[in-house]
């Protein structure tokens, strides 16, 4: 059980805080809630380029990294469709370098061209190497917009397309940053060998003075429901065939997420799951298979991805995976099944929340998506789900009618 406190400034940052004297480092964890869903459409990537303009300088502090590094600590940060995440840990005798750091760059950046110019060519490089020239790497550009008609997670983190960023101006940033990074928008969790009184303390002096700002009103369209099967080909300069099967899922805080999540771990987690004993091993129709959920905050995405064995075609390889999915449909996961992949998840979880900085991180998101606490219950929520309801939840969401699906193509030798 992960003991919470919490204490609210008044300029609305929201501080969760959980002691931990096993070790002599402490994290602090910055969650901002925006992320490429808060974006415009024709101005995308911009969540992902403040991960990056977030490190160039703040107002007061022109190198972020060094007191870091001169501290004896680490940072980093990421971004993905719902939420802007960074974390440092340090020693608990610097701690409060972490909290001047972090208040500042919360304060305002050092807006200026010359950081702008370097973080867009970083982020444009980004685009190209992971994205661009890398094999497969326009995937998320194919399928998410074949999923997501209306919902802006249409688009992935990086952007809809390259020019976005580097047309991005100075008033665009400022306008981004001053709308989304602000006291009221954000979770600050710390945890390790600090007290709440002490955090509360560095909190009042470092965050307290930062006012609090005008957010922009989240008004996200909702995404109407597929009614017909999505289907796409292209053909790709890559070493092999690959598969691509995307299904409508519910929303992080759904009773049902569990349930998609336990359905994805069935499928796909460990040697004895089921796509990998029977599709790789058994009847080698494919060399390599997986099945993920999203976990977007909003309703999201159960995906399959594989890349069929040699000599096996794309036809065949779907007709495979949807025959896992009927079975699914049909059969009750039997209990031990379900227990195994049960326990599985109730090690993760053990295991995860030992670590102060993994404690810092899931704090602040179930802060954001509910309350802090309720990461206690997490385990419960899995021991919960029934094979029954599995059945359920898979005849519902594994129709063609919820299914888009990409058939990538390796290009053919002339």
């Amino acid at each position: 059980m992960i003991e919470v406190n919490r204490h609210n400034l008044e300029n609305g940052l929201r501080l969760i805080h959980s002691e931990d004297l096993s070790t002599q480092m402490v994290a602090i964890n910055v969650l901002y809630n925006v992320g490429a869903k808060d974006e415009d459409k024709e101005h995308t990537g911009f969540a992902h380029l403040f991960e990056h303009l977030m490190f160039g300088g703040s107002v007061n502090i022109p190198d972020y990294d060094a007191p870091v590094q001169l501290a004896g600590g680490e940072n980093n940060a990421w971004t993905n469709n719902d939420i802007t995440n960074y974390y440092l840990t340090l020693p608990k005798q610097n701690v409060e370098t972490g909290f001047w750091l972090e208040s500042d760059r919360m304060l305002s950046l050092d807006f200026n061209s010359k950081s702008l110019d370097v973080q867009r060519q970083v982020v444009s490089e980004e685009f190209k190497q992971r994205y661009l020239n890398q094999p497969y790497g326009d995937v998320s550009h194919l399928v998410r917009p074949m999923a997501f008609k209306e919902h802006p997670y249409q688009w992935p983190t990086i952007g809809k397309e390259i020019s976005h960023i580097t047309n991005a101006t100075l008033e665009d940033v400022k306008d981004f940053f001053f709308h989304f990074y602000a006291p009221n928008n954000a979770i600050l969790c710390v945890t390790g060998n600090i007290s709440f009184e002490e955090t509360i303390r560095l909190a009042e002096k470092w965050f307290g003075p930062i006012p609090a700002r005008d957010i922009r009103v989240r008004n996200l369209p909702c995404e109407p429901k597929q009614t017909e099967e999505r289907r796409q080909e292209v053909e790709r300069d890559v070493p092999l065939d690959s598969l691509y099967m995307a299904f409508h899922m519910t929303e992080r805080i759904h009773p049902d997420y569990y349930a998609f999540d336990i359905l994805s771990d069935v499928l796909s987690n460990g040697n004895s799951s089921r796509l990998t004993q029977h599709l790789v091993k058994e009847r080698q129709i494919f060399s390599s298979i997986d099945a993920y959920i999203s976990g977007s905050v909003e309703p999201g995405l159960f995906q399959i991805s594989g890349k069929p064995a040699p000599g096996v075609s794309l036809e065949q390889a779907e007709a495979a995976v949807w025959k896992e999915l009927e079975a699914l449909k049909n059969t009750l996961v039997d209990e031990h099944e379900l227990e195994k992949v049960k326990n599985k998840f109730e090690s993760e979880q053990i295991f995860s929340n030992i670590n102060y900085l993994n404690v810092a991180t899931n704090l602040a998101f179930f802060e954001l998506i509910s309350k802090a606490e309720d990461l206690n219950n997490e385990v419960n929520n899995y021991r919960k789900v029934t094979a029954d309801q599995l059945k359920e939840i898979a005849s519902k969401a594994f129709v063609h009618n919820n299914c888009s699906t990409l058939r990538y193509i390796a290009k053919k030798e002339a």
